[in-house]
């Protein structure tokens, strides 16, 4: 059954705050240089952002935003649209409020749909662009790798060219689970809690998974693979056939991986660790954006629970979500408590 969510619209009246503005700073270098726009999204004063995890954009050219809702906001609408110059459409998903984590929207026939991850109340599920549920998919119990639903906790999730799905457990064991297009179970694999917990600080052979947070279907090669990207000790992007065989890992330009997109050739993947990275088609970084690495190596440690006035311009401090527009352009959402979206104008 599709269930009917409430949205807040659009306000008629746009603010503006009538001071000078400085300069865009840029950053990245020849044909990956960008302008960058922070606070990009435009809301409206009974909705405040808390962290922003995701951001999609959709056929029309708007774009969509995941974040937890602050403790502050007046609406508890955890999702939001915006229009392409960033002002605000409607909201919608008070249900999602403190868990809304990873979301990949997917064209199907004629219509569009949006798939989330809720790593708090522990399920997957599809609604329209208008938060309409059509299913959901909770603790997967049947795989006998769970004692109880609340060990479950995804974080994100892709769907391959057949419809299967992908479903990274990222805060839980750290499996991968695969389903079929109908949501009927497959299989598990990856998953090493146990192992990290053993010892945190060793990276774990490959086939096995920690803190496994990107996950999506690599089609650059010509042959659908997927990609899963690992923070904590492991720090890679580790690639997978797509009934779950390890394959090989890449360590070169990463550090705690978010999430991924593709344009192209490129890879776009929004790093924790305070920098936005382009891989080519080989997975060679090609250019790293808005590195916010401190010289003592800290990244967002002090920094993210600040109000806005603490983020230097140009430097990013832990970006969760990215994405393309059509035009090329990046939009980056990062993971701050006041919650942060910025757009990178493709300036070369």
């Amino acid at each position: 059954m599709i269930a009917r969510r409430r949205f807040l619209a659009a306000a008629p009246l746009i603010i503006t705050s009538g001071k000078a503005q400085a300069p865009l700073p840029r950053m990245g270098s020849g044909e990956h240089t960008y302008e960058v726009t922070h606070d990009w999204a435009r809301l409206p004063d009974q909705l405040r952002f808390g962290n922003t995890h995701a951001i999609v954009t959709d056929s029309q050219g708007r774009l969509i935003v995941a974040h937890t809702v602050h403790k502050s906001s007046q609406s508890g609408d955890a999702i939001a649209i915006f229009d392409a110059g960033g002002r605000f459409i409607k909201s919608w998903g008070s249900d999602l409020r403190g868990g809304a984590h990873g979301m990949l929207i997917r064209k199907e026939g004629s219509e569009e749909f949006l798939y989330h991850c809720d790593n708090v109340k522990g399920f997957v599920r599809k609604t329209t662009l208008d938060g309409e549920t059509v299913w959901v998919i909770h603790a997967p119990m049947m795989s006998g790798l769970y004692s109880k639903a609340s060990e479950y906790r995804p974080s994100n999730l892709d769907i391959a060219p057949n419809g299967d799905i992908y479903v990274a457990d990222g805060y839980g064991k750290f499996y991968i689970h695969q389903f079929d297009s109908k949501t009927n179970y497959i299989r598990s694999f990856g998953g090493s809690r146990e192992l990290m917990n053993r010892n945190p600080a060793v990276e774990t052979p490959l086939g096995t998974t920690i803190w496994p947070h990107a996950i999506n279907i690599d089609t650059r090669s010509g042959r659908p693979l997927l990609a899963v990207g690992e923070r904590g000790a492991n720090s890679r992007i580790q690639y997978f056939t797509l009934d779950g065989q390890p394959l090989h890992a890449v360590k070169d330009g990463v550090r705690w991986p978010s999430v991924f997109d593709f344009r192209g050739g490129l890879m776009l993947m929004p790093d924790l660790k305070a920098v936005v990275t382009l891989f080519d088609s080989a997975n060679r970084p090609v250019v790293q954006l808005g590195d916010g690495r401190q010289p003592d190596g800290k990244t967002y440690e002090g920094i993210r629970d600040k109000d806005r006035d603490a983020f230097t311009a140009g430097r990013f401090v832990a970006p969760h979500g990215a994405c393309f527009d059509q035009a090329g352009n990046i939009f980056v959402t990062e993971w701050v408590e006041v919650g942060r979206v910025s757009k990178l104008r493709k300036v070369s």
